[in-house]
């Protein structure tokens, strides 16, 4: 038996907006240093601790996606969430939807260790000042990814777990769409099993993505700023001028890479023009 359910952007059942991972690289070693959760409108306020990290031990992807992420452009990976409802016996919801990775952006020093300060405070002084003492050697991406609400959908079946697994795994491998991930997880809070299944398309794709940057030389310092840094300011320049309204997010960018005193005269003439 199956009962779908409603899934328009007011729905309770709609899922979450968007979600970040930064993770750092240093010298090959991959390593996540901050998580960022935004909840959407199932999820008013986000996930306790014990919620959050129960979601997490109690998820796997049972089929990963074969693909890594798109190093220059967006991904969109298709999930299947498959999870027994917490009060019915027999009962198992199906979520499926896309999940589109933004692309990977290189982070500042500077930014990053601002990032480390707002998320661990005091436990961050020692990292912050091997950051200092190695700024020229790391290298800093931050990914995220938001759930496409228009592409969501929602199911639950009359079965065991393992029988509709099963099903489900056939149904995937049968699209051959090498984006595709099987994911078993918890029925509340269910979003954080896709920061689950996100984290490893990250561990699956970083090595490829430093190496794609690094063939393009945009982790090359010029005057103290990684070239894809620089390229990225560049663009929002470019696109202020044009448009006058584009000057807020410009601002935001050059603070968000701690770069604001570097550019603050070329910003405010913009300001200046006729």
């Amino acid at each position: 038996m199956h009962h779908r359910l409603p899934t328009d952007s007011c729905s309770p059942f709609a899922p979450p907006v968007a979600n970040r991972l930064r993770v750092g690289a240093v010298s090959g070693v991959t390593e996540c240093r901050e998580f960022g959760y935004s909840g959407g409108n199932m999820n008013p306020s986000p996930p306790t601790s014990f919620d959050f990290w129960y979601a997490v031990k109690n998820t796997e992807v049972v089929v990963p996606p074969q693909r890594h992420l798109e190093t220059f452009g967006h991904t969109v990976i298709h999930y299947v969430l498959v999870s027994e409802l917490l009060d019915s016996v027999g009962q198992v919801r199906i979520r499926e939807g896309r999940m589109q990775a933004a692309r990977p952006q290189i982070v500042t020093p500077a930014a990053y260790s601002n990032m480390l300060t707002e998320g661990f405070g005091e436990q961050a002084q020692k990292y912050l000042e091997w950051l200092k003492e190695h700024e020229d050697s790391v290298r800093v991406l931050q990914y995220g990814y938001t759930l496409k609400q228009e592409a969501f959908s929602e199911e639950i079946v009359n079965d065991n777990l393992e029988s509709v697994l099963d099903r489900v795994k056939r149904d995937v491998a049968a699209r051959r769409d090498p984006l595709s991930s099987v994911v078993k997880g918890v029925d509340k809070p269910w979003d954080v099993c896709l920061v689950r299944l996100f984290w490893l398309a990250i561990q699956n794709s970083i090595q490829v993505n430093f190496k794609e940057m690094a063939e393009r030389k945009l982790f090359e310092n010029r005057e103290g700023i990684p070239a894809g840094v620089r390229e990225e300011i560049e663009q929002a320049f470019a696109a202020a001028a044009r448009d006058p309204r584009q000057t807020k997010a410009l601002g935001v960018l050059l603070q968000r890479h701690g770069v604001f005193e570097q550019f603050q005269d070329r910003f405010f003439a913009l300001f200046k023009r006729d």
